[in-house]
């Protein structure tokens, strides 16, 4: 078990499966991209998997959402998975994507044992898909989203960050294309994580400006706390239902008290979360030849040291050295 001082038990495993992506999102990156970690610095195939095995077997870890960066630019994913698929007790499977190459290979991770997949799309616009992420790739996300609708890999979420004078207006437009394609849109706020440090609080597009948007042309109903349990995204139901919308407000909404995540960088650093500073080396035990329960005592001890909350909200908070495409999302 993954369990901290305040209580909280980790069930959830995030593996960034590398820090390179091939869009260059203005709130994760620079144009010019990153220095990219040096492929001996990355977890092995092996590694990964022995890393989930222990994770699963051991520490009571029953979901797992592969990221990146981004994760279809990892050659050996489908293995990965059907690996994963494998083992016992077999972990629920998910994967945060940037879409494009999903259309390609979507039905090869469902084969391999994917149960579904989160699919970032901040804007239904072309030429503000371009400005966004400085690649002129809007068409394949798309055809990558009907992939993984066609493939199974479903309930498929759609992950949005609205940005101050680009996309702030698009909430009620893309909730209404959400709703016509059958996919569940989460807005994500903006967070504090990237390359450039360029985040500022002040002028951010907030859970409270979604929300308002939404209402003008929508009836929303909260779900509710029991529905949402340890889940980031607040949701709402949608005209009456089936259909849902969430909102992760992760800034002005924390939700740290409930947190039952533990995330695993693509170097092999745990980080307990998103935002901390610290990280703890698995990939130098792995290497040094240490036994399972060794690894699996360090990632305890890592997880006991967990922090009540992100600090968001504190003065002195300070962004984390290391962007979300290196971290994972």
């Amino acid at each position: 078990m993954l369990i901290d001082t305040y209580g909280r038990v980790a069930t959830d495993l995030r593996v960034s499966l590398t820090d390179r992506c091939n869009l260059r999102c203005t709130y994760c990156m620079p144009e010019e991209g990153l220095q990219w970690l040096a492929k001996p610095d990355l977890l092995t195939d092996d590694e990964i998997v022995r890393l989930i095995d222990i994770a699963v077997r051991t520490l009571g870890i029953t979901e797992v959402r592969f990221t990146g960066g981004e994760p279809l630019l990892r050659p050996g994913l489908v293995g990965i998975v059907e690996r994963v698929a494998a083992l016992e007790p077999r972990p629920q499977m998910s994967l945060t994507t940037n879409g494009i190459g999903l259309k390609r290979t979507a039905t090869a991770l469902k084969a391999a044992g994917l149960d579904r997949v989160n699919i970032s799309l901040d804007t239904l616009r072309p030429d503000v898909f371009k400005i966004l992420t400085r690649r002129d790739r809007h068409k394949d996300v798309i055809e990558g989203l009907h992939a993984a609708r066609e493939a199974g890999l479903t309930p498929v979420k759609v992950n949005s960050v609205l940005m101050p004078g680009l996309n702030e207006d698009e909430a009620p437009d893309l909730l209404s294309w959400a709703v016509e394609h059958d996919y569940e849109l989460r807005f994500i706020e903006q967070m504090p994580l990237d390359a450039q440090h360029g985040w500022k609080r002040d002028g951010m597009v907030t859970a409270g400006d979604i929300l308002a948007s939404l209402r003008t042309r929508f009836e929303l109903t909260p779900e509710g706390d029991d529905e949402r349990g340890s889940a980031p995204a607040e949701r709402w139901i949608v005209d009456g239902g089936p259909h849902r919308v969430g909102v992760i407000a992760s800034v002005t909404r924390p939700f740290c008290a409930a947190c039952d995540r533990t995330r695993l960088t693509a170097d092999g650093q745990v980080r307990t979360c998103l935002f901390a500073r610290e990280e703890t080396d698995l990939r130098a035990a792995l290497r040094s030849g240490a036994p399972d329960e060794e690894i699996a005592r360090i990632w305890r001890l890592a997880m006991w040291g967990k922090k009540a909350g992100a600090g968001l909200d504190d003065p002195s908070f300070v962004q984390p050295d290391r962007p979300m495409s290196a971290i994972g999302g």
